[in-house]
């Protein structure tokens, strides 16, 4: 895909630092339970990380009890890409910010309660919140 935003590794690992380079950048994950935004419920916004593009709102959010903030849309569904992730020897979906195509995390038809049935399963590490005014 053509990103609007692009940028050197080296680049992007100077303005990320190192822990959200591994994630944002080379599809890392970060611990389950760890993440700051895991327990975030005020109402909000969620941008990416690398290139503050606007990705979820708070009211999309939900506990889905798996150790990654999750969300069961998209602010729009051209904001973020989706792509097959062959790499743990099962077939996922890697989500991407549209924008700078950093990693998000994955997304699976696993949202079960949720108007839509899916799970975005983001690192916290690939977020930044906006708290609403």
């Amino acid at each position: 895909m053509d990103y609007a935003i692009k940028k050197s590794n080296s680049e992007w690992r100077s303005e990320l630092g190192d822990e959200k380079f591994a994630v944002l950048r080379e599809a890392g994950t970060e611990r389950p339970g760890t993440g700051k935004l895991l327990d975030e419920s005020r109402a909000g916004t969620y941008t990416c990380g690398a290139c503050d593009a606007e990705l979820f709102k708070s009211g999309t959010k939900f506990d889905s009890d798996c150790g990654w903030p999750s969300f069961y849309e998209s602010v729009r569904p051209e904001a973020v890409e989706l792509l097959e992730d062959r790499s743990l020897g099962t077939v996922r979906t890697e989500v991407r910010c549209a924008h700078c195509g950093s990693h998000l995390g994955h997304v699976f038809p696993d949202g079960f309660g949720t108007p839509t049935g899916d799970r975005y399963c983001m690192n916290s590490i690939s977020l930044t919140f906006t708290p609403a005014e």
